[in-house]
């Protein structure tokens, strides 16, 4: 089996125990989702659903966010990882959704980058989970992790890892292999004990018996 035929028995197997994944960071909307995804960079996302339980009670709004004061967001974000950094782009971010896209998220992923906080992963992420658009697939450390043990890539730079991915797999494929795989890398394909007798990619995984 040669790295393709990998890559599509991949897809098709993670379709099967995956087959609608979907974000585990709460939100109720797009601003909602814009700004946990924002917020997860080097985060968990159950740790940002934790501190955003209460954040999205006092913030309910674009125009809320935009007008908020620096010190008193950070202070609502204190729990996740550079959280004075992060709250300082999610005040320019709403302040930009407002002024420049008239308080809508952009649909494409040119004018998603151009937000504070949003690199090319989580216009990924966004783009996919609001609108089921699939311009590309969401590189995180888990799709490294899985992508990398699977001999579907040496690299670690995501957007390498991606664009070989992207290579590998049909347009229609990306939407799924996105989410199934973060998912996979999460519950299964772990960073320190992968569970590979569970792991319906057992037969095929090369690294699988080095984990045995």
């Amino acid at each position: 089996m040669d790295r393709k035929e990998r890559a599509l028995e991949v897809a098709r197997l993670l379709k099967k125990e995956h087959p609608k994944p979907k974000t585990e960071l709460n939100h109720e909307n797009e601003m909602q989702l814009a700004i946990s995804v924002a917020m997860s960079a080097q985060t968990t996302d159950k740790k940002v659903n934790q501190v955003n339980e209460k954040l999205f009670k006092k913030y309910k709004t674009w125009q809320d966010f935009a007008n908020a004061n620096l010190e008193e967001l950070q202070l609502d974000m204190h729990g996740i990882n550079f959280h004075r950094g992060k709250a300082e782009r999610v005040i320019k971010m709403a302040q930009m959704v407002i002024n420049d896209f008239g308080g809508k998220l952009p649909q494409n992923m040119v004018d998603l980058m151009k937000l504070p906080g949003v690199a090319r992963k989580s216009s990924n992420v966004i783009m996919q989970e609001l609108w089921d658009i699939a311009e590309g697939i969401v590189v995180d450390t888990h799709v490294t992790r899985v992508s990398n043990r699977l001999g579907l890539t040496e690299y670690q730079d995501a957007v390498k890892i991606e664009k070989d991915l992207m290579e590998l797999l049909p347009k229609e494929s990306w939407r799924n292999i996105s989410g199934a795989m973060v998912l996979h890398g999460r519950y299964v394909c772990t960073a320190r004990k992968p569970k590979c007798g569970e792991c319906v990619l057992n037969k095929i995984c090369p690294s699988a018996f080095t984990f045995e």
